[in-house]
C-alpha cells in the first residue's frame, strides 16, 4: 500500500509538468510578393538564389579570395560575435541543467560552552553531564523543483533559441564583412583604374601645352592660351595625388577589415578582369526566411520572446519544491562515524502560490509582452527591409548596364572629338578651347565610367548580400 502511495505522489509532479504554459511558437504573418518587384523578375527568379553559393565559389579571383578569407578568420565584429556565441551556448548549458536537482555537501563540526549560571549552562550540565556542547555533522543536502507549468521547460526553449540566435546573428555579421571586403576591393581596383587614367591624361595636356606654348612663340596665340592650357594641366594633374592619397585609405580600410595593422595591398588584376554575371538568380521571396541570417536571427529573438513570456506566465502558479539530506551526526567526535547510530536523513516538500509581491510577477509578465511585440515588430521590419535591399540591388544592376553601355558609346565619341580636335588645332583649323575642353571632357568621361562599372560590381555584391550569400 506504501509502494502505490510514493508511486502516487512521484507521478503527480510528471503529470502536472506535461501542463506548460503560454503558448507554442507561430511565425508572425508576413505580407510576401510571390515575385521581386523588378522588369526583369523572369529572369532573375528561375533558379535557387545566389546566396547559397558559397563566397569561396562566388568570388573567384584570388587575391579577393585571400581578403576575404583573412577577414572572416581575423574581423573584429567576427571575433565578437563569436564570443557572443559561447556565452549564450554557457547559458544554454546551465538551462538544460535546470531539472536536474541541487545537491550540497556540508561538513561542520562546533563546540558551545554556554554560561554556568544560564539556563543553557545548567541544563547542559544536568543532561550532558558536561560543560560544553559538541556537534559533528557531516551531510548531504538535495533540493529539487517540479517543473509542473513547464517553467524550466520554456527556460531552456528561450536559452536555445537565444543560442541559435547569436549564431543566426553571427552569420549576418560575416555577410556585411563579406561584402565590405569585396565591394572595398573594387573600389580600389577603380581607383587605381582612374589613377592611370588621370596619368594617361596628365601626359596628354603635356603635349598640347608644348604646342601652344610654341605657338605663343610664334605669335599665333596669345598669353591667355598658355595659361589655361597650364590651368588644365595642372587640375588633370591634381588628380595623381588625390587618387593615390585614396588608394592607400581604402587599402588601410581592407586590412583593418581583415583586423590587421595598414600595408599595401599586393595586387596584379585590374577592374576590367570584373563583369557582373548574366545570370544572378534570386530565388523567391520566401527564401529569404530561411537564407538571410539576420532575418532569422530576428525570427529567433522572437521564438526566445515568446518563450519568455511563458516563463512569466508559470511564475504565478504555484511551485512545487521537494528538498531531502542525509548523512551522520553525532555529539561525540568518537561517535560521528558510527553507522548505522549516527545516521540520519529527513525529506520534505513544500508547494507554495505567489499571492502578493508588489506586482512584481504581473510586471514582470506584461513586459515580457511587450518584448515579445517589439522583438516582432523588428522581425517583420527586417523582412521588408530584406526584400528592399534586394529589389534595390535589382534595379540598380538593370539601369547600371544601361549606363555602362550609353557611357561607353560617349568614351568611344569623345576620344574621337579629342583626336580630330589635336589634328584640327595642329593645322590651325581649330582653336585651343576647343582642344582643352574636348581633353577635360575625355577625363571626366573616362573617370565616370571607371565608376560605373564599380558601381555595377558593387550591386552584384549587394545582391549576394541582402539575399543571404557570404556566410558559407
Amino acid at each position: 500500500m506504501k509502494l502505490n502511495q510514493y508511486i502516487y505522489l512521484i507521478s503527480i509532479p510528471l503529470v502536472l509538468s506535461a501542463c506548460k504554459v503560454g503558448k507554442n511558437y507561430v511565425r508572425p504573418q508576413t505580407s510576401l510578393p510571390e515575385q521581386f518587384n523588378t522588369r526583369t523578375v523572369a529572369a532573375v527568379t528561375a533558379g535557387p538564389s545566389i546566396a547559397n553559393i558559397a563566397y569561396k565559389d562566388f568570388f573567384t579571383e584570388p587575391t579577393l579570395k585571400q581578403l576575404i578569407d583573412s577577414a572572416v578568420s581575423h574581423n573584429f565584429d567576427l571575433q565578437f560575435a563569436i564570443k557572443n556565441i559561447e556565452s549564450a551556448r554557457q547559458s544554454l548549458k546551465q538551462a538544460n541543467s535546470s531539472l536536474f536537482p541541487d545537491l550540497n555537501l556540508q561538513v561542520n563540526a562546533s563546540s558551545n560552552r554556554p554560561s554556568d549560571n544560564s539556563l543553557n549552562g545548567m541544563s547542559t550540565a544536568m543532561f550532558a553531564g558536561s560543560k560544553h556542547i559538541e556537534d559533528y555533522n557531516a551531510s548531504l543536502g538535495l533540493s529539487w523543483e517540479a517543473d509542473i507549468w513547464g517553467k524550466i521547460g520554456r527556460q531552456k526553449e528561450a536559452a536555445l533559441h537565444t543560442y541559435l540566435q547569436t549564431g543566426a546573428a553571427a552569420r549576418a555579421v560575416q555577410t556585411q564583412v563579406v561584402a565590405n571586403v569585396a565591394q572595398g576591393f573594387f573600389n580600389l581596383l577603380m581607383l587605381d583604374a582612374q589613377l592611370e587614367i588621370a596619368k594617361h591624361n596628365v601626359r596628354l595636356n603635356d603635349s598640347t601645352l608644348i604646342v601652344i606654348r610654341l605657338q605663343k612663340d610664334a605669335g599665333q596665340v596669345n598669353i591667355l592660351a598658355v595659361q589655361q592650357a597650364e590651368a588644365q594641366q595642372l587640375s588633370a594633374a591634381l588628380l595623381v595625388p588625390q587618387l593615390e592619397q585614396q588608394i592607400a585609405i581604402q587599402e588601410n580600410a581592407l586590412r583593418t577589415l581583415a583586423g590587421a595593422l595598414p600595408s599595401k595591398i599586393e595586387r596584379k588584376v585590374s577592374l576590367s578582369a570584373f563583369a557582373v554575371a548574366e545570370h544572378l538568380t534570386t530565388g523567391i521571396p520566401a527564401d529569404i526566411l530561411s537564407i538571410r541570417p539576420d532575418v532569422k536571427a530576428a525570427e529567433l529573438n522572437v521564438m526566445a520572446a515568446n518563450a519568455k513570456v511563458g516563463e512569466a506566465q508559470a511564475n504565478m502558479y504555484p511551485s512545487l519544491n521537494i528538498t531531502a539530506s542525509g548523512g551522520i551526526n553525532a555529539f561525540k567526535a568518537s561517535n560521528w562515524f558510527n553507522i548505522p547510530g549516527s545516521l540520519f536523513g529527513t525529506v520534505a516538500g513544500g508547494l507554495t502560490q505567489p499571492l502578493f509581491q508588489r506586482r512584481q510577477l504581473k510586471t514582470q509578465l506584461e513586459l515580457a509582452r511587450i518584448e515579445k511585440d517589439k522583438s516582432v515588430i523588428e522581425f517583420k521590419r527586417s523582412v521588408i527591409n530584406a526584400v528592399t535591399e534586394v529589389t534595390d540591388a535589382l534595379v540598380k544592376l538593370e539601369q547600371l548596364k544601361k549606363q555602362h553601355e550609353l557611357q561607353e558609346i560617349r568614351v568611344k565619341t569623345l576620344n574621337q572629338a579629342i583626336k580630330n580636335a589635336d589634328m584640327l588645332f595642329k593645322n590651325g583649323m581649330a582653336n585651343y578651347l576647343e582642344v582643352i575642353t574636348a581633353q577635360s571632357n575625355v577625363l571626366q568621361s573616362e573617370l565616370s565610367l571607371m565608376d560605373i562599372q564599380r558601381q555595377q560590381l558593387s550591386a552584384m555584391v549587394d545582391l549576394y548580400r541582402s539575399l543571404g550569400g557570404g556566410w558559407n
